[in-house]
């Protein structure tokens, strides 16, 4: 697929539906466009046109269409949109019609986007944006998506990279260009090496902030852990008000992990039921309970089930915050003190204390996620945010020595800074050189 090839795909779910939107990009927008509804309509403004099958000419559907001339578009190239009728068949006609005309291949994923990004409609960072809102299931994911789509993270990189690539120019000049009278040779003295370390906090600083907008993005993990018969199987069923996990009397009846995904707060939560944690020669429960001890183990949150007449399990490999949940507290009628002071005591039957769960999870995942919005919200940022700290680490450490090690960690630390954006190059690090040194003699 080439960028001179013209796109179709639909941009809206599969199914019926009331309104089915087929999307059209590429130079050819326009002609596809006329060969299915006749005239062009005027530019951003939706017309009630007759769609044809250019092949035969049978009518398709009666729908709207509109017109976007690029490059003021969403991919930075003509664009035509076809609002149809939302039945599977209608839809699949204007497709099939799409898919006869020469040049015209059908989008893969992200292809629109794909284009936007180079035609320099919007960076890799808020291309990853919109797949991050489209994926968006709480209000917490939204409103981070939102702002990385504004830029948040894309404006605080380029004002990174531009001062990285203006260490570099003026490194540049004090290697190459010593000898111009215009060129100041103390490019690389102890004034660049302060640059570069402010840089460098700078950099360090937006990381620790404890992967906050990743965690928020991917989800928390709350496993519930317990005794056999503790109850974990019959509060998740309340948590989510569905019966997803079986319920019994017999021990080891859960095996294996139970995940289900709850919004609370605006906060995307998931629940893992887990194998009661007891010693056991059964070889299956056996593998059950070491998963089981494997997902405490990289939780962001433990709720300790115990019983009436229970113990506190064992969770030692539990890394994180855990908060102790007594259940079946409909059982502790006549004996209150079974419960100790200041506790947590729910009962899944009468629905006794589940609020009062709710908010103490909630609290304890909003207390590790810290206050502030997220700069980094993907792996690949952090990475290539903790390469470009390698980098200038690296020449701070050589302050003194070679300079010609010192131009090229700073090559590569503005190298890292650009993989964020997806803008990698040496054409910045030119302009910049040469329109502030005045050196093109």
């Amino acid at each position: 697929m080439t960028e001179t090839e013209t796109l179709f795909a639909p941009a809206s779910g599969f199914g019926r539906a009331a309104v089915s939107v087929i999307r059209v990009s590429g130079p050819a927008a326009g002609p596809v466009l006329v060969a299915l509804s006749g005239p062009l309509p005027p530019p951003r403004r939706l017309s009630l046109r007759t769609l044809r099958d250019p092949a035969d000419g049978m009518e398709l559907d009666r729908a709207l269409v509109a017109w976007f001339p690029g490059p003021g578009t969403y991919s930075g190239e003509d664009m035509a949109e076809f609002h149809l009728h939302g039945g599977t068949a209608v839809r699949m006609g204007v497709l099939t019609a799409l898919a006869r005309m020469p040049g015209s291949p059908a989008g893969g994923p992200g292809a629109f986007t794909r284009r936007a990004v180079l035609n320099g409609r919007m960076d890799l960072a808020e291309a990853e944006a919109v797949a991050d809102l489209i994926d968006a299931e709480t209000e917490g994911q939204r409103r981070q998506a939102l702002r990385q789509l504004d830029g948040a993270l894309s404006r605080q990189v380029a004002a990174w990279r531009d001062e990285a690539i203006d260490c570099l120019a003026a490194a540049e000049a004090a290697l190459d260009f010593s000898d111009e009278g215009d060129v100041d040779d103390a490019g690389l003295d102890a004034a660049l090496y302060s640059r570069a370390a402010a840089l460098r906090q700078a950099i360090a600083t937006a990381l620790h902030d404890g992967r906050r907008g990743e965690r928020l993005r991917d989800g928390f993990f709350v496993v519930l852990a317990g005794a056999p018969n503790a109850g974990k199987s019959t509060l998740l069923n309340a948590l989510s008000r569905r019966d997803v996990a079986i319920v019994s009397d017999v021990p080891g009846t859960t095996r294996d992990a139970i995940e289900v995904r709850l919004d609370l707060g605006g906060l995307p939560v998931v629940l893992v039921d887990t194998a009661g944690l007891r010693d056991t020669a059964e070889p299956v429960e056996a593998e059950g309970i070491r998963r089981s001890r494997a997902r405490i183990g990289t939780a962001d949150l433990v709720l300790a089930l115990v019983p009436p007449d229970g113990v506190m399990p064992d969770l030692s490999e539990a890394r994180v915050r855990t908060l102790p949940v007594h259940t079946k507290a409909d059982l502790f009628a006549g004996s209150p003190q079974a419960v100790p002071p200041g506790a947590l005591a729910v009962s899944a039957r009468t629905g006794a204390g589940m609020e009062a769960l709710l908010d103490a999870i909630q609290g304890e995942l909003e207390a590790g996620l810290g206050a502030g919005d997220a700069l980094v919200t993907r792996a690949r940022h952090r990475a290539a945010l903790e390469s470009c700290i390698g980098h200038l680490d690296r020449l701070l450490a050589s302050e003194g020595t070679l300079p010609e090690l010192a131009v090229e960690d700073l090559r590569l630390a503005v190298r890292s800074l650009g993989e964020v954006g997806g803008h990698v190059g040496v054409e910045d690090v030119l302009d910049r050189l040469f329109s502030g040194f005045c050196i093109g003699k």
